[in-house]
């Protein structure tokens, strides 16, 4: 994702996952006076609601690979009148474990696009402490979620790509049954919960669908990076006319399906 796309589109994206978000907190057992870990943070809602339930006794870490995301994590943190949160620049695959011990870890909407996410949840085990509980939300399958899935379904196609092969970074890269769950407990995770959760889109129109996803989603520009200019307005004009199919006569809405997958370190 690209950092001013998401910005743009961060409050619509929070606005649409609220109660997931709330739900991901819980299921990561988040507590005043906690010291939280927020991986792939993005621009930030999450850390900034984690931060709010942690209060001023305790600290969120936001972390990204990007530090233009993370400048958009101070920034939504001050104008939110939030200061518990710091950010580091790095990619959860290469967290230092002296960045730790952590209470707890979220991770909303990044885990399934980790290169490496079996190496990313080895080294957070050894950043959290025993018994610490680990959250995170992914997208479920393509089915659930056709606000997502169609349109992606339309640019590998006019790419000529096929879908990602199972266990490579994509959207529903680990919403398959135990996918997840399985990859946790391969990482020395236990205690496994799981809960499917649902998130909202509203958008004034077919056109601000479409420039969500391409603006804040890279993995929808990527399919089609390597087209002409001509080749991909009609790839993206063909998505726009498929998200007319969610257009209420008011506005587009469209629910997408996630779930939630926590588990904690051995105690």
């Amino acid at each position: 994702m690209a950092a001013p796309g998401w910005a743009k589109w961060e409050n619509t994206i929070a606005q649409g996952f609220s109660q997931a978000t709330g739900q991901l907190l819980d299921m990561a057992a988040i507590e005043p006076g906690m010291q939280v870990l927020d991986i792939a943070c993005g621009a930030g809602s999450q850390s900034i609601e984690a931060a709010r339930r942690v209060g001023p006794q305790g600290r969120v870490l936001a972390s990204d690979i990007s530090s233009k995301m993370l400048e958009h994590v101070r920034q939504n943190a001050r104008d939110a009148g939030v200061d518990n949160i710091e950010t580091h620049p790095d990619a959860a695959e290469d967290l230092d474990a002296s960045l730790g011990p952590f209470d707890a870890a979220i991770c909303r909407m990044g885990l399934m696009l980790f290169p490496a996410p079996h190496r990313a949840l080895n080294i957070l085990g050894k950043l959290l402490n025993p018994g610490a509980r680990f959250a995170a939300l992914v997208f479920t399958s393509p089915v659930n979620s056709p606000f997502l899935s169609r349109p992606m379904a339309i640019l590998l196609r006019h790419a000529g790509k096929a879908p990602p092969e199972p266990g490579s970074p994509g959207l529903f890269a680990l919403g398959g049954n135990g996918v997840l769950e399985t990859l946790m407990e391969d990482c020395g995770f236990e205690g496994i919960e799981t809960r499917t959760v649902h998130a909202d889109v509203s958008l004034p129109s077919a056109d601000d669908a479409m420039h969500l996803l391409q603006e804040a989603a890279g993995a929808y520009r990527a399919v089609v990076a390597d087209l002409d200019d001509t080749a991909k307005s009609r790839a993206w004009e063909e998505v726009r006319d498929c998200l007319t199919q969610f257009d209420t006569g008011d506005r587009v809405e469209a629910r997408l399906e996630a779930m939630i997958c926590s588990g904690k370190t051995p105690s």
